[in-house]
């Protein structure tokens, strides 16, 4: 699977997936599942890398003292919004608000989606922000910043 970054608005980002073939309806599952779970565990502030305590004691774990006051301290770190999953040919594609969630958000989808594609779903491609030119999109009603980007196929030789 390439994972590929192209021009990124985090409040106003496509997320791509090119896949060998169609994917099939059981397939759709599997991948919309991963992407409701990613989006759910953000909505609920999961992806805080200003508040990763356990991350950064390394591997000894027991008997850690975990600093409530610093994970109170901490700025919220929400994910906004989600559209739904929409395929063509062996494409798909879902809109995120990211939010103020964290990059690591990204991290945990990547690693989700390459996980899936070892096990279950062959997927050549994903790419992260940008347009296809191919495939257009309409503005997201539920973008809070929707058209202040001016979003491009992302590929800085188009320029």
């Amino acid at each position: 699977m390439e994972v590929r970054f192209r021009e990124f608005n985090p409040f106003n980002c496509w997320i791509w997936m090119r896949f060998p073939h169609p994917v099939g309806a059981g397939e759709r599952g599997y991948l919309e599942t991963t992407f409701d779970s990613w989006f759910f565990l953000g909505k609920l502030g999961g992806f805080n890398a200003e508040n990763l305590q356990a991350h950064e004691e390394g591997a000894e774990l027991g008997w850690i003292a975990y600093n409530h006051d610093s994970a109170a301290a901490a700025l919220p770190a929400l994910m906004h919004n989600m559209g739904p999953m929409e395929y063509q040919d062996n494409w798909a594609r879902c809109w995120v608000d990211l939010g103020t969630s964290d990059a690591f958000a990204l991290d945990v989808l990547i690693n989700a989606l390459g996980q899936l594609n070892n096990d279950v779903l062959e997927l050549e491609e994903l790419l992260i922000g940008g347009l296809n030119d191919d495939w257009p999109i309409e503005d997201q009603p539920e973008a809070m910043f929707a058209g202040l980007d001016g979003l491009d196929s992302g590929d800085p030789e188009d320029d």
